[in-house]
């Protein structure tokens, strides 16, 4: 019972219900915990530190994914070596695309300690990977190297790096068309207008059309998503002249 207090009472509510949050989330006890709060720490909110710099989780977002990728390419290196820079790339791309970084945070429920002035029903998908690299960065300067390696690890290779199910892995539906267009000299373009309609979000439409013949039509709230979602429904129209070209 003591030991309890002695926990609250050193990180008093609501900083005593982060720490413990973040201690079960990490598998270890942080150091540091000032530089977690700036990780979950939205730039709506226009916090300075006393040098007037902006603090939110913007900059340990960038130190988060270089370290992830720089301990993911490790376990790469190490599991496949037979691989080429080109297998490599590719693969590590599969693991830290922002689709996968965005499940992440959301089985960690990440959000719930993102600090913001804005409503977190109004926030994109991306915000769960963007606060998931800057958690990783804040462990990296919270416990160096080896405890960043260890919760990449526990967190993203363990329970969802396979290599076999990775290679058949597509990243972008888009990418993979226009290399193939590109390899089989078609002619590609993508038509996208803003399609508002009877939508309260705006919604954009694209028509993708290949050797002058339109191939698929979508319809999504932003340009790279309806051009992803029409690019994916024409791929799978294609997908047997795509594998055996």
């Amino acid at each position: 019972m003591k030991f309890t207090s002695k926990i609250f009472n050193s990180h008093p509510k609501p900083d005593g219900d982060f720490f413990l949050g973040i201690k079960s989330i990490l598998g270890f006890k942080p150091k540091h915990i000032d530089i977690y709060k700036k990780a979950f720490l939205h730039r709506s909110v226009n916090r300075r530190d006393k040098d007037g710099n902006p603090m939110n989780y913007e900059r340990l977002e960038f130190l988060g994914d270089a370290m992830l990728g720089t301990i993911i390419s490790k376990h790469l290196y190490n599991q496949v070596p037979g691989g080429d820079e080109g297998y490599l790339t590719k693969m590590r791309s599969k693991i830290v695309s922002r689709k996968h970084l965005n499940e992440l945070g959301k089985d960690l429920k990440l959000l719930h300690y993102v600090e913001s002035r804005i409503p977190k029903t109004h926030f994109g998908e991306n915000i769960h990977g963007n606060v998931f690299e800057a958690l990783v960065g804040a462990i990296y300067l919270d416990r160096g190297y080896t405890y960043c390696e260890k919760f990449i690890n526990q967190r993203v290779i363990m329970p969802y790096v396979d290599i076999e199910q990775l290679e058949g892995k597509v990243i972008s539906y888009k990418s993979l068309l226009i290399e193939w267009c590109q390899k089989q000299k078609k002619t590609f373009h993508y038509d996208v207008y803003e399609d508002t309609g009877n939508d309260e979000l705006k919604h954009f439409a694209v028509k993708l059309t290949i050797n002058e013949r339109v191939m698929a039509k979508a319809r999504a709230t932003s340009k790279k998503k309806a051009e992803e979602k029409a690019s994916k429904r024409a791929y799978f129209a294609l997908q047997s002249r795509i594998e055996n070209s």
